[in-house]
């Protein structure tokens, strides 16, 4: 086992830092701080940040083939042009619900953009449930809607040989699978493959690595899991010194680096005195598996 270093590499102070993306073409890591309405660009060669501020909570960020970048604000799927710091509606979902916003989103390897909602909170974890649902954006700009009743819509991926769809209903407590037609973007026969212990908390963002396990944010378990989705077990659990991990993914060199996401929301002043790094962003090497390059929305 190489050693495993975990750095915060931007103390950030977040409110609820979500939504990692690598961008190879300029070595940067985007991410969003939800509650401030903030898409986040941090250049790994230079450390510094680009930060552009949106009408409505930025709950995930994408990239774009087109150029520039797709992101989920309030309940929109929206374009974003960063040079002129604005944005573009693509579309609009739960308009019945005024209390509702997107939550996490992903690009599937066929460019369509799936992303999920919720009822804003009341805390941290605490809403009305059952209000959520999962879409996708289409390349053409429709939207599809996959199903309702969702509590908190959180991490998403696709298995390497994309017959699978991963996703977290977070207070479900489970990692649960669809079977996936990459050419019609449907899915189908959800089972769960994991459901997470105690001590491990709220599952919120995932990713996949090379070998085609899962990686899972716990909040406030302040970790992260690697799971084989195949056996159903945990085989590794990374620990940070901060409690409300996010959500990961892979990035930098060959993507052998992984960025954590994290939030300060919801803790107290001496809970902040306790971890100072809360919000910030952290980057775990030696893992000794890389990660894949995220897809691009194709709209």
């Amino acid at each position: 086992m190489s050693s495993i270093k975990i750095e915060c590499v931007l103390p950030e102070n977040c409110r609820c830092g979500e939504s990692p993306v690598w961008e190879e073409a300029s070595n940067s890591l985007l991410f969003v701080d939800i509650p401030a309405k903030k898409v986040c660009r941090w250049d790994s060669f230079t450390k510094q940040v680009q930060r552009v501020t949106m009408d409505a909570p930025v709950s995930s960020v994408a990239l774009r083939q087109s150029g520039g970048y797709v992101a989920t604000i309030g309940t929109k799927f929206c374009a974003l042009n960063w040079k002129e710091q604005s944005a573009v509606v693509l579309a609009t979902v739960d308009n019945d619900k005024k209390n509702n916003r997107f939550n996490d989103g992903k690009v599937d390897p066929a460019g369509r953009y799936f992303a999920g909602t919720m009822a804003e909170e009341t805390a941290p974890a605490v809403l009305e449930r059952h209000q959520g649902a999962l879409y996708s954006l289409f390349p053409d700009h429709h939207v599809k809607k996959y199903f309702d009743q969702v509590d908190i819509s959180n991490g998403l991926d696709w298995s390497l040989d994309h017959k699978i769809f991963y996703y977290i209903d977070s207070l479900s407590y489970s990692v649960d699978a669809f079977d996936y037609d990459l050419q019609t973007g449907q899915i189908s026969n959800r089972r769960s493959v994991y459901k997470l212990e105690k001590e491990e908390q709220i599952p919120d963002g995932m990713c996949i690595d090379a070998e085609g396990k899962l990686w899972v944010a716990c909040y406030n378990g302040g970790r992260v899991i690697r799971l084989d989705p195949v056996t159903g077990k945990r085989l590794q659990t990374v620990k940070l010194p901060v409690d409300k991990t996010t959500s990961c993914c892979f990035g930098g060199k060959n993507y052998s680096e992984m960025y954590v996401t994290c939030a300060q929301d919801g803790m107290d002043p001496e809970g902040l005195l306790r971890q100072p790094e809360a919000g910030g962003i952290f980057k775990i090497t030696g893992l000794g598996v890389k990660g894949i390059a995220p897809y691009s929305y194709a709209g």
